[in-house]
């Protein structure tokens, strides 16, 4: 889907605040407000806009401790890397996954309460899955950039 500059403007708008009205909308973009809404539907249904959440603090709802783990797999089987995925999925603790390039094969965001969740979630949860075959993992000091938003204003 080829987007126009109002498209680009539209996303950037929703993707700094999503519960605002098509009227507010309309106003920023001097359009009406049925072209606003037709223009989100647009999107919508292409697969830019795949879904609308509520962004939470981590700290006041008992997962401000992040880590990043980086896994290994013992063996790159697509049995071995299809079982890890289905697995890493229902941990409750990673929010994030990607299979990568380089030293290891996974890189994990976990966010959990503090050292000795983590603690527990190595032993009783990681740990436990069939084919990782080592694990690293670094604790955050700071936060220093963390945004959802995805830059297209060019």
């Amino acid at each position: 889907m080829k987007l126009d500059q109002v498209d680009k403007a539209l996303l950037d708008y929703l993707q700094q605040d999503a519960k605002q009205t098509n009227k507010e909308l309309s106003n920023k973009l001097n359009l009406s407000v049925t072209a606003v809404y037709e223009r989100i539907k647009k999107l919508e249904r292409a697969g830019v806009v795949k879904n609308y959440v509520a962004l939470l603090d981590k700290s006041k709802v008992d997962r401000g401790f992040m880590v990043f783990c980086q896994i290994k797999l013992k063996e790159h089987l697509q049995d071995s890397i299809v079982d890890f995925e289905v697995e890493v999925i229902q941990l409750e603790e990673v929010v994030e996954c990607f299979h990568v390039s380089g030293e290891y094969d996974y890189l994990l965001k976990v966010l959990v309460k503090d050292m000795e969740h983590f603690r527990n979630f190595m032993v009783n949860k990681l740990t436990g899955l069939r084919h990782i075959g080592s694990t690293q993992s670094s604790f955050t000091i700071s936060e220093v950039k963390n945004t959802t938003a995805i830059s297209i204003i060019s």
